[in-house]
């Protein structure tokens, strides 16, 4: 087959920047949002629905979905596959490893939807794992660490790392990280 003619680009090239100049969203990404901080990125696949909040320098991977009553602190990365529902709080510098769960009713029914949410906040700094499941009205706290496929039934205090089903602390830290 004759190239002659033919432009080969980097994939790159393809990618529409949003209208606005503080933020990128991805032509394939459907956000529904303004309320965006500078330096955000939004990828392709990815729903942001109109009553998200999501703070500055943020990155967020593909086919994640965000929905109304949720807040997205500064610089946290969201990797991909995550769903974020009604009830989260997402606090600065937090890492949400791909395909983490939460869950924001404990007693789901079809067609049964809550009066309101049990509040689900993940502190300052904290890094979840990926596959972890989070259940609704759970506070993980500042700079916890929870462990690649754990179930974390009940709140995680600050400094700590919860691993397993049900999650359990596995160790504790002092602020600069060093085991206690």
């Amino acid at each position: 087959m004759p190239t002659q003619g033919w432009r080969f680009s980097h994939p790159m090239e393809r990618i529409i920047m949003s209208d606005h100049k503080d933020y990128f969203v991805h032509s394939h990404a459907l956000c529904e949002t303004s309320q965006i901080g500078k330096g955000t990125r939004v990828w392709a696949f990815t729903h942001l629905l109109p009553g998200a909040k999501i703070g500055e320098d943020c990155n967020i991977c593909d086919h994640v979905f965000i929905e109304n009553d949720v807040v997205v602190g500064d610089r946290v990365t969201i990797k991909c596959g995550v769903q974020l529902w009604d009830g989260v709080s997402i606090g600065d510098d937090v890492f949400i490893g791909p395909n983490a769960t939460f869950t924001n009713d404990r007693f789901p029914r079809s067609k049964v939807y809550p009066e309101s949410f049990d509040r689900t906040v993940i502190g300052k700094g904290a890094s979840l794992g990926a596959n972890c499941t989070i259940l609704p009205g759970i506070t993980i706290g500042e700079n916890a660490m929870v462990g690649a496929g754990a179930v974390v039934t009940r709140s995680v205090p600050a400094n700590v790392t919860v691993v397993g089903n049900p999650a359990k602390i596995l160790q504790r830290k002092d602020k600069d990280h060093s085991q206690v």
